[in-house]
């Protein structure tokens, strides 16, 4: 196949992409215009990078993110592969060391024989040849208008906040402890720090986070001051109501302080960030504090009064397309056959939903150019539901979906217990990824090299 396939944004989704086309013999285009271009959230040119969390989410089998991971790898991916390379503990999660992953990713696709990378940015569409458009939530201006004129719809925006890191030498384990939620993965040794807090030291926290000054947004954020419902800076949260923390990122089910024996009131978690245990970052704690103000008040925290920050919380505009309107479940764009989107652009949030829809639009778009028949996954599976549910959702009120077990279809017969009818769910969707699997049609789903 002598014509270049381009592949536009070398996140999670393009990486993907450009391997799975790459391995199925086509010459491949990848376009990042990282380091040339920053985006204002990324640090580095890496492909792959990561912003926000290093968790790829629970790998436990009959949980969604766990679920979708597993028909990841019967799929093939490559950057399921490189996640489990570059793990570091996390309990029943899947988190990696986040440089470790993205210049493991880097290395392997700047050296497969049938992919060209390109740092440049990407201006114009290349509506007349074969092209995946991935360019994540911080597409660039000149490309975002050059989509939104294809389109003909106005683009969604929500906005997306970054966690602090901080050092972990520099936590107090006299006041901090380590432990996992009920015990989970603690043969050898807890995965995350927890800080935990009294009911008037949880107060006093609360009140500084509704009290403190955030950074004010820029002119083009200030366009929607809507927040996607889930990634909301804590201090929007603490401001809708004192105990709202208390039964979201800071409930403390699951754990007891061995300092006192009880359960604390509240508990901040922070779970490994690096392979080598010296960074941690703070779950579920996306904020846009001014800086100076977030080590104040973060430092409110048993265990973090003297901790030193490698990084500080902020916030960027993230971008979706208003995919039930444009898109179909295989990822094409219905106006342009040769036109496929993957990524967060599909309104598919977390990590591993975006690996999961760069891999079906090369999949398909592969089998598209081969003159094979287009693949949808099963909707049983939380690819195919994940899928499904961005291409089918109401166009007038559509928002960006996580894997979540609530958009399976219903079981045949009714579960009440919800552990097993997790553990129906896992079992129905594994059949049904495999028996799609082996019913394609000339076309091995499995890249020719791991």
């Amino acid at each position: 196949m002598s014509t270049f396939v381009t592949v536009i944004g070398g996140g999670l989704a393009g990486s993907e992409a450009a391997w799975q086309l790459a391995e199925r013999g086509h010459r491949v285009r990848l376009y990042e215009m990282r380091p040339v271009q920053s985006t204002g959230a990324h640090t580095s040119g890496s492909l792959a990078e990561l912003v926000c969390s290093n968790s790829l989410g629970s790998q436990l089998p009959d949980r969604a993110t766990g679920l979708l991971q597993n028909e990841m790898r019967a799929l093939g991916s490559l950057l399921m592969r490189c996640a489990e390379a570059t793990a570091v503990p996390a309990g029943g999660a899947l988190a990696v060391d986040r440089q470790r992953f993205a210049e493991r990713v880097t290395q392997t696709l700047s050296r497969h024989p049938h992919i060209e990378i390109r740092r440049e940015e990407v201006t114009e569409l290349p509506l007349d040849t074969a092209c995946i458009v991935a360019t994540g939530p911080l597409t660039s201006p000149a490309l975002a208008d050059e989509i939104g004129k294809l389109t003909g719809e106005e683009y969604l925006y929500f906005y997306d906040a970054i966690s602090p890191i901080v050092r972990a030498g520099s936590i107090d384990m006299s006041r901090a402890f380590s432990a996992n939620r009920y015990g989970r993965g603690e043969e050898n040794g807890a995965d995350y720090i927890n800080c935990p807090l009294e009911r008037a030291e949880y107060v006093a926290f609360v009140r500084a986070l509704q009290a403190a000054e955030t950074i004010a947004l820029r002119d083009f954020e200030r366009e929607d001051p809507n927040f996607f419902e889930g990634c909301v800076p804590i201090e929007e949260l603490a401001k809708r109501g004192e105990d709202t923390l208390a039964f979201g990122p800071m409930r403390p089910v699951g754990l007891t302080n061995p300092h006192t024996g009880r359960r604390p009131f509240a508990v901040v978690q922070l779970r490994q960030d690096d392979l080598a245990g010296s960074l941690y970052n703070i779950v579920g704690f996306q904020t846009n504090i001014r800086w100076g103000q977030q080590r104040e008040v973060l430092r409110m925290l048993p265990g973090l009064q003297s901790a030193e920050f490698v990084r500080m919380g902020q916030m960027h505009r993230n971008t979706y397309l208003n995919a039930p309107a444009l898109l179909c479940s295989t990822m094409r764009f219905r106006a342009r056959p040769l036109l496929y989107f993957a990524g967060q652009l599909t309104g598919i949030e977390g990590y591993a939903g975006n690996i999961a829809t760069g891999l079906v639009a090369a999949l398909n778009l592969s089998r598209q150019l081969r003159g094979l028949a287009a693949w949808t996954p099963p909707r049983a599976t939380m690819l195919g539901a994940l899928c499904h549910y961005v291409t089918h959702a109401d166009a007038r009120r559509f928002q960006p979906m996580k894997a979540n077990l609530g958009i399976l279809p219903p079981l045949a017969t009714r579960i009440k217990n919800k552990a097993q009818r997790r553990i129906a769910y896992a079992e129905r969707a594994k059949a049904a990824m495999r028996a799609s699997i082996d019913a394609l049609d000339g076309d091995s789903i499995e890249p020719r090299r791991a």
